[in-house]
């Protein structure tokens, strides 16, 4: 059997997406962060505010579908390069929004152009490094999302007070995405299969690749794991600024700043020792990874759980709290991501993600921030009604965000269930793979030898 190889320009090309990813969170970032402008402009509803993140999440995964299939059969870089041209250029536009409708048509311009980078993205780093290496490298590739958050969430709030337009962010976001992708569109590709321990030279297209993909049970797992944590994760990204803002007094800088300790610093530390521990216990046990991340789930839970239930916490006690919870969530990535490349082929990876995207952000990150918006405003009507009170005021729609939050640690101990399930199919699953490029391999083997009709 071939020793798997890493390619020569591996850590080279890494860099570059991990870049790419950093701007994409970025990019995605900054409507969380000037809710509370935009609410007060233009008179908007927490529904609405949510419905402005599931808009961009739809379409962002129905879009991915395509675009995946598209990875799997052409240049990758291209479809990277061409994306991160879009998604800069419509982010760009949003600052120019008149109005609400305006906001959510030109955002879906931002989720087509980022809907193509992850797919490709994800194909190939799997033919980058060889599976002993990919949660790691997955890892250094996924710190592009809480340093993107942590970017947004620390310069967002100074940019708005600077220029005094909420509006502003949008413009300078925009210019290192445009730079960026130029030298994305210079990267050399390596061959589809090319880290694999056993690899085939066949790179034609796979027939009925969905229905391949769907035959794998451990995928379904994942898929629903990742459904749940997009949930919480999206209706945590998008309401903690405006929560913290209304529930704990705090101005908008602070309020960013607090969150962006919350979700970006926290995954700095979880991302970079969570990738080497799943690479760790993968090496020990077959399921090694996913029981890890089922509990860090737990782990996760359980603290964002305490932090908002608990009565009359200190703020500074919340952050820390919540923090630690969502660093342990930050394991989700090195378990889960690397898991799917684990049981599906080289040539159908691309895919596989771009439909495991469409799962989580259809039904996770896209039901997240709306469904935390309407039990916000049902939440705040509930107390005002409680209260005796003629009319709403910011006392009732604080308290109503903060009781809709609690929805974040019940999405991740679902997410827990999901990935324990997982791991009873995920070893067959995995050596199904491997039996299958076997197979291929020895009939191109016996193929080359034979004589020519």
């Amino acid at each position: 059997m071939q020793q798997p190889q890493q390619a020569r320009n591996a850590w080279r090309v890494l860099f570059l997406l991990f870049l790419a990813n950093m701007f994409n969170f970025f990019d995605r970032t900054i409507p969380a962060i000037i809710i509370e402008p935009l609410r007060m402009e233009w008179g908007l509803s927490d529904f609405q505010l949510g419905l402005g993140g599931t808009v961009f999440t739809v379409v962002y995964a129905l879009a991915g579908i395509q675009l995946g299939r598209m990875a799997d059969l052409g240049s990758r870089k291209k479809i990277m390069g061409w994306g991160l041209v879009a998604w800069s250029g419509f982010t760009a536009l949003t600052g120019a929004a008149w109005n609400f409708w305006s906001f959510l048509l030109i955002r879906m311009g931002v989720g087509i152009g980022e809907a193509s980078y992850a797919p490709a993205a994800n194909s190939l780093l799997g033919d980058l490094f060889p599976a002993h290496r990919r949660a790691r490298a997955m890892g250094i590739f996924m710190l592009g999302l809480p340093l993107g958050l942590l970017l947004a969430f620390f310069t967002v709030g100074a940019m708005v007070e600077a220029f005094g337009s909420w509006r502003a962010p949008f413009y300078i976001a925009a210019v290192p995405g445009l730079i960026l992708a130029i030298f994305i569109f210079l990267i050399r590709e390596p061959a589809r299969g090319a880290a694999e321990a056993v690899r085939s030279t066949n790179q034609a297209p796979v027939a009925n690749p969905v229905r391949k993909i769907f035959a794998v049970r451990t995928f379904w797992w994942l898929t629903l794991a990742g459904l749940a944590y997009n949930f919480a994760s999206y209706a945590c990204n998008s309401f903690m600024v405006p929560m913290l803002q209304r529930y704990y007094h705090m101005p908008l800088q602070d309020a960013a700043v607090a969150t962006g300790v919350i979700v970006g610093v926290t995954g700095l530390i979880g991302l970079t020792t969570g990738g080497w521990i799943a690479d760790k216990v993968h090496q020990r046990w077959a399921t090694g990874r996913l029981m890890f991340g089922a509990i860090s789930m737990l782990i996760a839970a359980l603290a964002t759980g305490y932090a908002l239930l608990v009565d009359e916490i200190a703020i500074g006690v919340f952050v820390a709290v919540f923090s630690v919870g969502w660093l342990f969530s930050y394991n989700y990535f090195t378990s889960v991501y690397t898991a799917i490349q684990d049981v599906i082929e080289p040539r159908l990876r691309a895919t596989a993600v771009a439909l495991f995207f469409a799962g989580l952000y259809l039904f996770g990150g896209g039901m997240g921030p709306v469904v935390v918006g309407l039990l916000s405003d049902h939440y705040a009507e509930a107390a005002q009604v409680a209260a005796g009170a003629a009319e709403m005021n910011e006392v009732f729609k604080a308290q109503g965000l903060h009781d809709a939050m609690v929805l974040i640690p019940v999405a991740l101990l679902l997410a827990m269930a999901a990935l324990l399930v997982a791991a009873r199919s995920f070893v067959a699953d995995s050596k199904r793979m491997e039996a299958a490029m076997a197979s291929e391999q020895q009939e191109e083997l016996e193929g080359a030898a034979s004589p020519a009709a």
